[in-house]
């Protein structure tokens, strides 16, 4: 989802020079920079933070703390907006570990954002001005829609409706991972169940998903569905049907 925000920023016309990632990786390093000529990429969290106003924190959950524990002390001094891209990391524990200093922006986007074509749920507590709101939808809608969520317990329900889109099929998060899902099948020429597992973590929460999917039959559901179609088009094309 980083690779996603930083391709759109930089269609969008945002400066290189102006975005700095940083990644564990050297191969990811490496990937980030043959894509995106031009941006800073570095090794190291602190290092790409600092001097930052708004820091997009793009980990695993099971990461999040000990990042966001590192960067608490630049985080008290500098005051960011800090936008997570976690699925179920509250904000009052991003609090509770960068400080009370940061503005804390959630939000939960779907894997059409690497064409440019995702929607992207987003909440931001009640204290949270209207500049910061701002800034935040101006960074996340590089990767497509944007749609504010006030009750940060609904979050929960977009992450398994619009974060998990290509794996499986609330209005317009549907329309739009539906529709995102098939560009990106289309655009990206891989097959179905790649981009499914692509959005499937070991133990997350597309994973939890499909197991139920799985487990209630849902291949045997559809094959039953499409052999019921195919036999009433043979029986009105042989005029048995009425």
């Amino acid at each position: 989802m980083a690779r996603a925000l930083v391709g759109g920023l930089l269609r969008r016309g945002w400066a290189a020079g102006r975005i700095r990632v940083a990644d564990p990786s050297a191969d990811a390093r490496d990937h980030l920079r043959d894509s995106f000529h031009g941006i800073h990429v570095l090794d190291d969290n602190l290092a790409a933070a600092t001097g930052a106003e708004t820091w997009v924190l793009a980990v695993k959950p099971q990461q999040m703390k000990a990042v966001a524990t590192s960067l608490a002390p630049l985080a008290q001094e500098a005051g960011p907006l800090v936008i997570s891209i976690a699925a179920g990391i509250r904000s009052g524990d991003l609090h509770a570990w960068l400080g009370s200093a940061a503005s804390v922006i959630r939000c939960m986007p779907n894997r059409p954002a690497v064409i440019g074509a995702g929607i992207t749920a987003i909440h931001g507590g009640p204290g949270l001005g209207a500049g910061l709101r701002r800034r935040a939808a101006d960074v996340l809608s590089a990767a497509g829609e944007c749609v504010w969520v006030e009750d940060e317990s609904l979050l929960d329900a977009v992450t398994a409706v619009s974060g998990s889109g290509p794996a499986y099929v609330a209005r317009k998060l549907a329309i739009e991972t539906v529709f995102g899902a098939a560009r990106l099948a289309r655009e990206s020429g891989e097959r179905p169940e790649v981009l499914r597992d692509q959005v499937t973590s070991p133990g997350g929460t597309t994973a939890a998903a499909l197991g139920v999917l799985e487990g209630a039959g849902i291949r045997d559901t559809f094959a039953r569905a499409v052999h019921a179609a195919t036999l009433r088009s043979r029986q009105l094309a042989g005029g048995t049907g009425k």
